[in-house]
């Protein structure tokens, strides 16, 4: 089978779109998948729309959104058209900003995490959007499910969406989950070793993300703080940003700033907080997804967040990790913590268990299978 893989950007370098469009694609490649990269695209109109949106801006204080304008759409779908490999079977894309308006003979498919309609007022950079961004970023999508042979989401939440916004018909809505963009020894006698070597006098609690507010950071810090006052010695670990400058950190937190998953210097980091953290706690406010959860799992890490967006379909509750509503309070996370951590045991047992998960549903070898598999019917 032979794909037109499209996106906006260089799918074939890892830094871009946090690696997801690499790490698909590559799913897919290993399903012995040949793949035609279409993208990075050029993007016509750049300057025009930018003044756009500061008129937006500063007349209306509102937020435009340029990447939904038709004019860009259709000057995209004419850039596909023009590369489009005579021989392949299907146009596939991550998203739908490229293929809304394509005309082509072959099916489309794509695979995403997000429709446009849920990301209104879910997201900051989605909120307090003006008019002509919702209408057009719903004509887009739109367009984009009607001219589909498949619409695959990562999350029941994200299929909801499509369903119900866009009167998608459900048979061409798929699940399935991305895996983990991370690359390390996922055997289980090194997933045991890894256990052996965590503390069990000091819970190690890392918060991996680079919106500090919108993964809820701030929670995180509070849970870190009144589990020490309690007695329990917990130490948090801040990895992707850094707290507002205000705020006081005790010594028991502490702050990496960035750091790159594309340079082998920061994917070793990486791998090594995973490796020594006792929990993820990212208590989200606005989730699409979250391969982070993933990667977490994929070392026997479990995951502390909450039930909002698509973090349900990653984490299940008892399996590999807990998930507490957005109103919960901090004592109840503590709480948590401090029952499972200081019955090491279970803690054991629900690490294994979240690597368990990982290995059988959310690493791109099942996935990409999945999605070969639903490819082959349709090619």
């Amino acid at each position: 089978m032979k794909i037109s893989y499209v996106t906006t950007y260089d799918a074939k370098d890892v830094r871009n779109w946090s690696g997801l469009g690499y790490y698909i694609a590559q799913s897919l490649k290993d399903r012995l998948i040949s793949i035609d990269y279409i993208g990075s695209l050029r993007e016509k109109y750049k300057l025009l729309f930018k003044a756009k949106k500061l008129v937006y801006k500063s007349l209306f204080h509102k937020m435009y959104l340029r990447d939904r304008e038709p004019l860009i759409l259709k000057n995209y779908a004419h850039q596909i058209k023009k590369q489009l490999s005579t021989d392949a079977s299907i146009v596939f894309s991550p998203g739908t900003i490229p293929i809304a308006y394509l005309e082509c003979h072959q099916p489309i498919v794509f695979w995403t995490d997000a429709t446009f309609a849920g990301m209104i007022n879910f997201y900051p950079e989605f909120s307090n959007l003006c008019k002509e961004t919702i209408d057009n970023g719903n004509t887009m999508e739109r367009l984009a499910l009607e001219r589909c042979k498949l619409a695959i989401y990562t999350s029941e939440w994200a299929a909801k969406t499509a369903i119900e916004n866009y009167g998608v018909e459900p048979e061409k809505v798929k699940i399935v989950p991305f895996g983990a963009n991370i690359q390390h020894s996922d055997r289980i006698n090194d997933i045991q070793t890894i256990l052996d070597l965590r503390s069990r006098n000091k819970c190690k609690l890392l918060f991996l993300g680079i919106d500090w507010f919108r993964k809820g950071g701030d929670i995180a810090l509070e849970v870190t703080k009144q589990l020490n006052q309690a007695g329990i010695g917990t130490e948090l670990t801040i990895a992707g940003c850094h707290p507002p400058l205000q705020e006081y950190l005790p010594s028991y937190v502490k702050v990496l700033g960035f750091v790159s998953k594309s340079t082998q210097d920061g994917q070793q980091l990486i791998n090594r907080l995973l490796a020594e953290s006792h929990f993820l706690i990212l208590p989200s406010r606005a989730e699409c997804y979250g391969v982070v959860f993933c990667e977490a799992n994929s070392f026997a890490v479990p995951c502390i967040s909450t039930d909002v967006g698509g973090i349900s379909t990653v984490v299940k509750d008892g399996l590999n990790g807990k998930l507490f509503s957005t109103n919960t309070n901090v004592a109840d996370y503590c709480s948590y913590i401090s029952d499972i951590f200081s019955n090491y045991s279970q803690y054991r047992a629900l690490a294994l268990s979240a690597f368990n998960e990982y290995q059988s549903r959310l690493n791109w070898s099942v996935a990409g299978k999945t999605v070969n598999k639903l490819l082959s019917e349709i090619s």
